[in-house]
């Protein structure tokens, strides 16, 4: 059974979480372009030996808004919060989740475990954000093709041929996309128009943790690096990077499979091998 529950943090704005399944306490942390929806079959994997909480991140879903003074600082008190209403002293964390996941992990209350897949850390430039400019204003025109064929080659979330594609195709390839799934949406289902601004944040995140990767050799937690083997080069050299400095890291590479490892079915995810990889971990 799923059921729903909030949390209020620090600031006052309210977090909205599913919780399911028995035993030890898990909060999955979602990554850009998603809600915890997103990620309820990952959930639903691991409930026969946890007990799953999946939050709407503030500004999606169901949760409450960014804030006047959203940064990275009001993302570790939601999951700080969380950790405390719940008592879990375990985390997994998705893309942009995974950042928020490890930076509380030098916070208190700090999770015992952390499970951190593919975090979009700049490492010397590998993920640079200078592209935001011209995605809000794209987004403030009403132009969100636009802002996500620029979201999504300056994250290079597409196939490669998409770079050799002219850009006014692959707006309207992508105005397509938008309005096939706007009618096939189902419910609880977020569609990417609708989270398409929310990419901002994601971005705001990267920036503000660029190049301080010595931070994370303070990190007391056991920690499991999980990735694609088909994922991008940048999300890659993040995990090779963190397995150099984290005091207690694994990794495990998860061959086939790329940045949408951790989503739902219908979002090309194949959940069941990642929840395996992170039952054996935490258990």
């Amino acid at each position: 059974m799923i059921t729903l529950d909030t949390v209020t943090s620090k600031d006052g704005v309210t977090i909205t979480y599913h919780r399911l399944g028995r035993g030890p306490g898990l909060v999955l942390l979602h990554g850009a372009m998603q809600t915890g929806h997103s990620n309820i079959e990952l959930a639903q994997a691991l409930a026969g030996d946890f007990i799953c909480y999946v939050p709407d991140r503030r500004g999606r879903g169901r949760s409450g808004p960014y804030g006047p003074d959203y940064g990275l600082q009001r993302e570790i008190d939601d999951l700080g919060a969380l950790l405390t209403a719940t008592g879990a002293e375990h985390v997994a964390g998705v893309s942009s989740g995974a950042i928020i996941a490890l930076r509380t992990a030098l916070a208190q209350p700090a999770p015992r475990k952390v499970v951190v897949f593919e975090p979009p850390l700049d490492i010397d430039g590998s993920n640079p954000t200078g592209w935001l400019p011209r995605f809000d204003r794209e987004i403030a025109a009403g132009r969100i093709p636009a802002a996500l064929v620029t979201g999504m080659r300056a994250t290079r979330m597409g196939p490669p041929i998409f770079n050799a594609m002219p850009r006014v195709l692959l707006e309207a390839l992508t105005a397509m996309m938008l309005k096939s799934q706007d009618k096939a949406a189902a419910d609880g289902e977020p569609t990417f128009r609708e989270l398409a601004p929310t990419l901002h944040y994601d971005a705001q995140l990267v920036a503000e943790t660029a190049g301080d990767l010595d931070v994370y050799r303070s990190v007391g937690a056991e920690v499991l690096l999980l990735g694609g083997t088909k994922s991008p080069a940048y999300l890659k050299a993040a995990l090779t990077a963190l397995q150099q400095v984290l005091p207690r890291a694994r990794r495990v590479d998860l061959a086939g499979l790329d940045h949408s490892a951790t989503s739902n079915a219908a979002m090309r995810g194949r959940p069941e091998r990642v929840a395996a990889e992170i039952r054996r971990f935490l258990s």
